[in-house]
Parts: C-alpha cells; structure tokens; sequence
C-alpha cells in the first residue's frame, strides 16, 4: 500500500521509505520526486538521485529510472526554507461529458486555468483533487488555454495516462475546436502548415509567433459560417503546439475575437460592449480510442451560452455570405 508523503514529512531528520503503488507505477523517479517535492529546486532532486541518497529497493538508480509496483523508494531528509502555506483549494466539480474508472472528460469553463502557476493558484486539477479526496491518481492528459472552453481530457490510472500521451503525440486523437475570427474566411477547408517559435516578451510573458526555425505545426481548418465581418471556423489540430490556433489564424489575418494576446485590440474593447467578453475559442469535439478498451469514443460539447448568445446576435444583425 503506498504512502501518501507531505512536504513537512520529506524535513524530518530521518529518510521516508515509500512503497509505489498504482498510481506511480511507470512514473520516472526523477517525476516522482519532483510531484512530492513541490518547492524544492530541480537542482536538488537531481543532486540527491546522483549521489545515490536517493536508493529504490536499497540500490542506486539513475534519473530516467521507471518505479515498479511494489518498489520501496528511499526518499533522504530534504531541507528547504519554511513557507507560508497556501491558501486552501476550494473542491469543484465540473461538467462532465464522459467518465468511466479510467477517464474523466470535463467541460472546462473559460477564465478557469487547467492548473495552478504562472500568477494562478489553483485550476482544474486541483480543485477536482480537493473535491474527490479518495482518489489515488489524477493528472491531466492535455492542457487548455485559461480562456478556452470546453472537453478537456483527465486521467485516473497511470496506464491511461501514459496511453493518452503516446495518443496525443502520435495523431491518434481527433481534436476540434470552434472558433470566432475577424474577417470574411473564403477556402472551405484550408490547411496550415507553418512553424511556431515560443519565446518571452519585454514583460517576461510567454508569446508564440510563426518563424521558420519554430516547431512545425498542422492546423485544418474548415469554415462552418460566415458573415459580413465574421466567420466561424472549426480547427483540427494535427499538432498541438502552445497557442496553435491563435497564431495560425491571427497570422493570416483572421484573429480570434476577444484574443487579449494576439487578437484585434480595437475590435476586442468594441466586441466587450456587445456582449462578448472572452476569447471565442471552444474545445468542442473529441475522437479518440479508450486508451484502456480501445472502445471509440466521439465526445462533443455545444456551445457555452455566451458564445452561443454572440452568433445569434451575429445572425440578427449582419448579413451571412
């Protein structure tokens, strides 16, 4: 059975001894102890692994070690600064679109974070750990955007987890966003094919743009509507690089509406009086095989009311081409 560690445990003066139980089997030593190390400096866990303070099974391991259910982890004494603790996280529970006792699919709301950093405290992930203390194993498939809505994938079995990335990273999963860009878009299906380069801005903020060195990136899309100075467009993503749909659109010239990063700021504050007062960006379709039955599962989750309400004001007042 294994041992649930909490950071005050890891300052005794005397090493932990911990058993791996499902929900870190598979899980490489160097993640293991980062996750129940929260604070410690990466520095320091690779320090303890390399001089051998670090023992599995009283022998010494490297860092890309996979822990074995059963395995004992010597976990040494780690000293670190004394803080104030956090604020509690309050539980959530979320809308569920699918959930089976490997997966949970959420429909996330916009302005919630999947999870807490960067200035945020708490997201998704934590609040569904608080609201479901018995559960032994949930972790995030895949991330969403702060400000975009809809499916988001969490696993509760380590296999499931490790499945879902081999999944993601190889193409096996369908995803398909609906989004709301300025201007009128013409080709039905359009495909984009242009690389992302990450990097921080002035301010210290992660910003992506198109440049040629950057990681290549393959978006599809399709257009579902169109009217005067709007269209709806609907985006799979063949990759899924960070801000993917953002930039491609903003950098052919149809940015998202209410994007505060890459979009129209003029037409942001102007769309904020009409009603809209996010970013029009929805996760709203999934396609994927259970990554434990292989059973296809096609998900799909409708527009949140406030998108919703904006396209039919769309449709009273302009035109549709």
């Amino acid at each position: 059975m294994a041992i649930i560690l909490k950071m005050k445990d890891l300052r005794k003066d005397s090493a932990v001894m911990l058993e791996v139980g499902d929900e870190a089997a598979g899980q490489r030593v160097d993640n293991f102890l980062l996750k129940i190390a929260k604070g410690v400096p990466k520095s320091h866990v690779y320090r303890i692994l390399r001089s051998g303070e670090v023992r599995v099974n009283k022998g010494r391991i490297g860092a890309d070690y996979r822990l074995q259910l059963g395995d004992v982890v010597r976990v040494p004494p780690i000293r670190v600064a004394e803080r104030i603790e956090d604020a509690p996280v309050p539980g959530r529970e979320f809308d569920i679109a699918f959930e089976d006792d490997a997966i949970i699919v959420v429909d996330k709301p916009a302005g919630v974070a999947v999870h807490g950093g960067s200035g945020v405290s708490f997201g998704v992930i934590e609040q569904l750990r608080r609201a479901r203390p018995l559960a032994k194993f949930l972790e995030l498939a895949h991330r969403l955007d702060r400000e975009t809505s809809g499916l988001l994938i969490i696993a509760k079995k380590r296999a499931a987890l490790v499945k879902l990335h081999d999944m993601f990273r190889d193409g096996g999963i369908n995803k398909r966003y609906l989004a709301l860009v300025k201007g009128r878009w013409l080709n039905p299906t359009q495909h984009v094919k242009l690389p992302l380069y990450k990097y921080l801005n002035a301010d210290g903020e992660r910003r992506v743009c198109v440049r040629d060195d950057g990681k290549s990136a393959h978006s599809i899309v399709r257009l579902v509507s169109r009217w005067q100075n709007f269209s709806l467009v609907e985006v799979e993503l063949k990759t899924g690089r960070t801000h993917q749909i953002r930039v491609h659109l903003a950098h052919l010239g149809f940015p998202l509406a209410g994007d505060d990063k890459y979009g129209d700021f003029t037409l942001n504050r102007e769309l904020q009086k009409t009603g809209l007062k996010r970013m029009f960006l929805h996760s709203a379709k999934l396609a994927l095989p259970h990554p434990i039955t292989g059973e296809a599962l096609a998900l799909e989750s409708p527009l949140p009311p406030e998108l919703a309400s904006f396209i039919d004001k769309l449709k009273q007042h302009e035109k549709e081409f």
